[in-house]
């Protein structure tokens, strides 16, 4: 199968002939049909499967049949659970629109918001937004969306994750009652079935890979090692083993910072992206390490959402994951569209019960190394693969809205009027047998 037998507009096909795509993935195939009809779909597909196009192309193409959008207007809108994935998707949004007589545009939090108020004037046909972003703009006037006609929740089960609930059942209650919603999540987990009941009707379902699974162009390696060897090893690897560009993941902020101070005292280029860092220097960094200026790039699990990099050869856990399910979403940042790619993990006495828990997760174990030159004290215990099945993890709750009890609460307490101090009545003493009771 190739594009040109989905019906895709020919100008479409122009932007993906140049770009060099030219037979869709398992997920594009059965997508966009689906979309092309005007059903509602829910979609479950694994980062680097190629869903952001399953989505995008059709979506264009719907948007040709209509008119413009007007001042302040959005006819598409695309929500994302973060900045870094927001700006994926809006630059695949103008690479496949190139030949169309298509507006869109992006806008996320962590920069100024009047650059993006005065793109919205005009009105956008695609509009890619961080929920908490889209609600601050709609409440200064500065969009308009009761002509939406598309909505897609990108990434839903992260975003439920991340507690946007309340932010989405806001912004649904904005838009039109009738529109085609299309939902893409790692998992048709419950959490998403439920959420799939609220905002999509009658969708038609399709998947093309079992929850939880690495794509099979990836190889992984867990390296034994301990704590105070992780940053040795790492660059041990990168020199010896000749890495040009490596995605590592650590735990914590402060974490990536001190990882990217030691490498680049030890002469590798490397930059760290996280939620304490301004965009602009989270995008200045994606862009050097997506240009090669930058060998390493050093992040945490929020901000590597997005992470888009077609031919990225290398990921390392510095650190395992919190959550186990994020294993599959990190090491997807390799071997994406067809390429090949590695994760390696370093794993210490201390993490052993978090590998247990992934290797449970993927349902099979990964291999095991320890590098001659940094040997642990002693080998960590031998896995068992538990086949129990995995409770489903109830979504993060959403921070309470203020209200006007609590805000009042908040507020600086008036100043006290002086008054006459209050007599407290003087205690007797206990007399006789009372006396000896109170003793």
């Amino acid at each position: 199968m190739n594009f040109e037998s989905l019906g895709l507009d020919p100008r479409i096909l122009k932007a993906l002939k140049e770009k060099g795509y030219t037979t869709p993935s398992p997920i594009q195939q059965q997508a966009i049909p689906v979309v092309l009809s005007g059903q509602d779909l829910m979609a479950a597909a694994q980062t680097g499967t190629g869903k952001t196009a399953g989505f995008t192309l059709p979506m264009l193409q719907n948007l040709l049949k209509g008119q413009g959008a007007r001042n302040n207007s959005v006819r598409a809108l695309v929500l994302t659970p973060t900045r870094e994935l927001a700006q994926q998707v809006a630059d695949n949004v103008a690479l496949y629109s190139k030949h169309l007589p298509i507006k869109s545009t992006v806008v996320y939090g962590g920069v100024k918001i009047n650059p993006q108020m005065q793109k919205l004037r005009g009105g956008a046909d695609v509009l890619v937004a961080t929920p908490g972003r889209l609600l601050d703009l709609y409440q200064q006037n500065a969009l308009k969306l009761d002509r939406l006609e598309i909505l897609v929740l990108d990434e839903a089960d992260r975003m439920l994750d991340m507690g946007f609930i309340h932010d989405l059942k806001k912004i649904v209650a904005l838009i039109p009652k009738q529109r085609q919603t299309l939902l893409f999540s790692a998992t048709f987990s419950n959490p998403i079935k439920e959420l799939a009941e609220r905002f999509v009707h009658a969708p038609q379902e399709v998947s093309v890979s079992p929850a939880n699974t690495k794509a099979p162009t990836i190889s992984h390696t867990v390296f034994e090692v301990d704590k105070p060897n992780k940053t040795k090893l790492l660059i041990h690897l990168i020199k010896q083993e000749g890495w040009r560009q490596v995605l590592v993941f650590s735990k914590t902020k402060h974490g990536a910072n001190r990882i990217a101070k030691m490498l680049s005292a030890k002469d590798i280029s490397a930059a760290a992206i996280h939620g304490d860092k301004s965009q602009n220097a989270r995008t200045k960094a994606l862009a050097d390490f997506k240009a090669g200026s930058v060998q390493v790039l050093v992040a945490t699990d929020i901000a590597a959402r997005g992470i888009d990099i077609s031919q990225l050869p290398y990921v390392v856990n510095f650190d395992l994951p919190k959550v186990p399910e994020d294993y599959v979403h990190r090491i997807g940042r390799t071997g994406r569209a067809g390429e090949t790619g590695h994760a390696v993990s370093f794993v210490t006495e201390e993490d052993i019960s978090e590998l247990f828990a992934i290797e449970r997760v993927i349902g099979e174990l990964i291999e095991r190394q320890v590098e001659p030159a940094f040997p642990p004290e002693k080998r960590l215990p031998e896995s068992k693969l538990d086949t129990r099945p995995i409770k489903p993890k109830k979504p993060k709750k959403p921070k309470k809205p203020k209200t006007e009890q609590t805000s009042k609460a908040t507020q600086a307490p008036a100043k006290l009027v002086a008054t006459e101090p209050r007599k407290t009545p003087r205690r007797r003493k206990p007399q006789g047998d009372n006396a000896k009771q109170a003793r």
